[in-house]
């Protein structure tokens, strides 16, 4: 056997080709012309041993621009916050780690009433009644809601802010395709949507008014204002934000949503060079059958103990296909049992502080950015952790080039907006989590600064 790890002999090798009557591997693609075969050698180094590999790997790995070694200012989804050690602890347990859908109540209490306490968790930060047991992403949770909506209501317009984020967006439209849906955009001024534009756009056809807050400029938008407008017209609002805001803004639940989403990625989970995450979903209870995923419910067994189970999977493995609300397969379980390790480690004061420091450290960046000569903050609409900064004239400035050269001096700097936006090219965004020092903030405003 030549390889320790691959559990097979040259005994077995020559069972296998006796089995199916040839003689060697390479009669087994006889039948492929010579002449389309590869008859050289691949170039791909020689085999290494476990030390060299080890050290090649790690070689590797340390080009990458981690947070342990650069200071991030780069958002857009994706945050560098702090990561309770305890987190990392209760997720690596086995009966945790490796834990699958948990269809058989009897032997998954511990995963079933984890994921319960993350839907209880969703509720109370987003004032919403009931919670789904996790999604893929914030994103794809975003096109379910397009999706609940147009199946409540028979609608087929789903109206969109431009200032949510552009990746949501795009699956919203890849999903509203395959529905026969139409998305239509509504333009934004000062980082926020406009609301004379949206009131324009909602018609008798729209089954939802879709807007993000804070939204993909970090800017809070005002989604009591934009209530009135969509049910006014009879359909639904759904807005997506991000839940550590919810330590210091009022639930959308409070100000009229139907459908709250977003991503947890901010509570516990690490953001891994761009995934995976955790999406959340929560509706007001007249849409609770229609919610994709499932839900897990506390009950009693026949002795009256406390228990959990399934209590709702409204997807097409269960029932008939014409009737499911959802092909969603799966929820993010370990992901969701972070965000809840880390929620019930912080408790509702930290997570209040957490979100205050996000403020607190987002506005003196704001403020110290903004008082250098070749730097100004673009919009003036109130922000929570984001904020969008324009790089000399904006035009001439070449975001990549100059992220490059952040990268050099330790920084990770900030989302070239032009790429979704081309109105904002030269226009950078820039994220301040409670992980960035005062220290950090002004030097990185030195370096940008320099850099122009």
């Amino acid at each position: 056997m030549k390889h320790r790890y691959l559990p097979m002999t040259e005994q077995d090798r020559a069972d296998m080709l006796a089995a199916v009557g040839v003689a060697s591997v390479d009669e087994l693609f006889a039948d492929i012309p010579a002449s389309v075969r590869f008859q050289g050698k691949l170039n791909i180094s020689e085999p290494l041993n476990e030390q060299a590999m080890l050290r090649h790997m790690r070689t590797l790995s340390g080009r990458n621009a981690d947070f342990d070694r650069y200071a991030s200012f780069l958002g857009a989804g994706m945050y560098d916050h702090h990561l309770p050690v305890v987190v990392n602890h209760v997720i690596s347990r086995s009966e945790f780690y490796t834990a699958y859908t948990p269809y058989q109540p009897e032997i998954s209490q511990g995963e079933l009433q984890a994921i319960f306490e993350f839907q209880s968790y969703i509720c109370e930060l987003t004032g919403m009644a009931v919670a789904n047991a996790s999604m893929y992403d914030g994103a794809t949770a975003l096109a379910e809601a397009g999706a609940l909506a147009h199946g409540a209501t028979k609608r087929r317009q789903i109206v969109v802010s431009r200032a949510v984020h552009p990746e949501a967006r795009a699956i919203l439209r890849t999903t509203a395709r395959g529905l026969n849906l139409d998305v239509v955009e509504v333009g934004y001024a000062d980082g926020v949507t406009k609301l004379d534009e949206l009131q324009a756009a909602v018609g008798a056809d729209t089954a939802a008014v879709i807007v993000q807050s804070p939204n993909f400029f970090g800017c809070v938008e005002d989604v009591a204002a934009i209530e009135p407008i969509i049910h006014g017209a009879g359909g639904l609002l759904v807005v997506s934000c991000n839940p550590l805001s919810l330590g210091l803004l009022e639930p959308p639940g409070k100000l009229g949503a139907d459908i709250v989403v977003g991503d947890t990625q901010p509570f516990g989970i690490p953001a891994s060079f761009g995934g995976p995450s955790c999406g959340y979903f929560a509706v007001a209870e007249a849409w609770m059958r229609r919610m994709p995923g499932r839900i897990v419910g506390q009950t009693v067994d026949r002795d009256g103990k406390r228990g959990f189970v399934l209590t709702l999977q409204a997807r097409e493995q269960h029932i008939r296909r014409e009737k499911a609300t959802s092909n969603i397969c799966s929820n993010q379980a370990l992901l969701a049992l972070c965000a809840s390790v880390y929620l019930s480690t912080m408790g509702k004061q930290g997570i209040r502080d957490v979100a205050h420091l996000n403020v607190q450290k987002a506005h003196y960046a704001a403020k110290t950015i903004g008082a250098r000569s070749k730097l100004s903050v673009a919009f003036a609409s109130p922000f929570f952790n984001e904020f969008v900064v324009k790089l000399g004239d904006g035009a001439s400035a070449d975001v990549g080039a100059i992220n490059s050269k952040l990268l050099a001096s330790g920084f990770i700097g900030g989302y070239d907006l032009g790429r979704d936006y081309p109105e904002l090219a030269g226009h950078m965004l820039v994220a301040v989590t409670e992980q960035r020092t005062k220290e950090d903030i002004e030097q990185f405003a030195d370096r940008l600064e320099e850099l122009l």
